[in-house]
């Protein structure tokens, strides 16, 4: 459900369990309690593409500034994108646990070695990802901005009095949901027919791009502030690239199957460097309280069990939205979602009594800054810089 409704993130479910846990443990284990939180972040991660594929589709010639998804969308192979997707998150699973031996033995002794330096690695990514992802000196410049105002846009909110949720729900979704709907509808988009059809095969590229998935969400699992879009720069190189219809296909697998991973490898992170690296996984930690050995096996295998099920949803719903998607009015429906996650926003900031005009300036900020990289024809993945600057302070005052 989480990853069908746009604007809904898992940690908004963590946040509800660990909220009431003392009042569940009355009923369930704690052991319960977190296989259904691991099993819900796996399953978000992998079903999270079906809406974002075929919402906020833009017009082909801006189609590389959005989602790859978008362009299989366009090209009317909705369905063979989500087998792409569902293949990647399921076999990055794999990769994880096959390589986890190797990091059990290596991350514990280079994380102590590596915590001082972060702040330089992580500008050393950026800078990667900003001549990686800009062709000509004008496009680097334009990010480079980008980057460091949408920085100071995390660094405010983080360092208000704003609790973390609401400003990070704030952030997100008008950096990247909202306003993607709304450039979306400016262009006056249409879903094409969708293939019923598809030319699916697992080729060796498609191979590459789940090995790439996985070992590029194992090191987002205990990078700080890296999210999604700089791991698909990782894996972008380790699966060569976008450049050929090959390529597009290994790099789809792979932007999948780091995110399931990452979900996997977050939890990992807790007992090989007592540092939970996402939400999900500090709830775990906290309900746990004591993370042994015994309880790294059982989430491996409650991986695979969620996963595995999480194959199965994501094919059959998947196509179900590849068929009906073209009979609904989008404009409507986008209009819809915007309306639905603006809601959200301001639902959430009454309940945790945050101070409203500020969200309230705060999000049209959001939202403006989110527009930008489509008219400046630069990546979105720039705003990313929204929890990377000020994880680079942290790291940098903590050196």
């Amino acid at each position: 459900m989480t990853g069908l409704i746009p604007g809904i993130h898992v940690n908004t479910v963590g946040a509800f369990v660990f909220t009431s846990y003392a009042l569940l443990l009355s009923t369930v284990s704690p052991e319960f309690l977190c296989v259904f939180l691991l099993s819900t972040s796996i399953s978000h991660a992998l079903l999270e593409f079906i809406p974002s594929m075929f919402l906020g589709v833009p017009e082909e010639g801006t189609v590389l500034s959005v989602l790859p998804g978008h362009e299989f969308v366009l090209q009317g192979r909705g369905r063979e994108a989500i087998r792409l997707v569902a293949l990647g998150g399921f076999g990055a699973i794999l990769v994880t646990v096959i390589l986890l031996p190797i990091f059990m033995g290596i991350l514990p002794v280079i994380y102590p070695l590596i915590k001082p330096y972060i702040w330089i690695l992580l500008i050393l990514v950026v800078l990667f990802m900003l001549i990686r992802l800009n062709p000509d000196f004008k496009s680097f410049i334009l990010s480079m901005v980008l980057f460091l105002f949408s920085g100071i846009m995390g660094w405010t909110m983080l360092n208000s009095h704003t609790p973390s949720s609401v400003s990070l729900l704030c952030m997100f979704t008008g950096l990247f949901g909202v306003s993607t709907l709304i450039y979306s509808l400016s262009q006056r988009s249409v879903i094409p027919t969708q293939n019923r059809f598809h030319h699916f095969r697992i080729n060796r590229s498609i191979l590459r791009g789940i090995f790439a998935g996985g070992f590029a969400g194992s090191i987002l699992g205990f990078l700080p502030g890296l999210g999604p879009a700089q791991g698909s720069l990782i894996a972008q190189e380790l699966s060569g690239g976008v450049d050929s219809g090959n390529n597009k296909e290994s790099f789809l697998v792979a932007i999948s199957g780091l995110n399931t991973a990452d979900a996997l490898f977050s939890l990992v992170a807790i007992y090989l460097i007592g540092n939970p690296r996402s939400g999900i996984a500090v709830y775990i930690y906290k309900i746990l309280q004591n993370f042994e050995f015994n309880h790294l096996l059982f989430f491996i295998f409650v991986s695979l069990t969620a996963v595995s099920l999480s194959l199965f949803l994501c094919l059959k719903l998947g196509d179900i939205v590849s068929e009906s998607i073209e009979k609904i009015n989008y404009k409507k429906l986008s209009w819809g979602v915007v309306i639905f996650m603006s809601s959200l926003v301001f639902i959430f900031s009454i309940l945790q009594h945050a101070n409203i005009p500020f969200i309230l300036i705060s999000y049209i900020t959001a939202i403006s800054l989110g527009l930008l990289p489509h008219y400046l024809g630069v990546n979105k993945s720039n705003l990313m810089g929204v929890l990377i600057v000020p994880a680079i302070v942290i790291y940098l005052s903590l050196s």
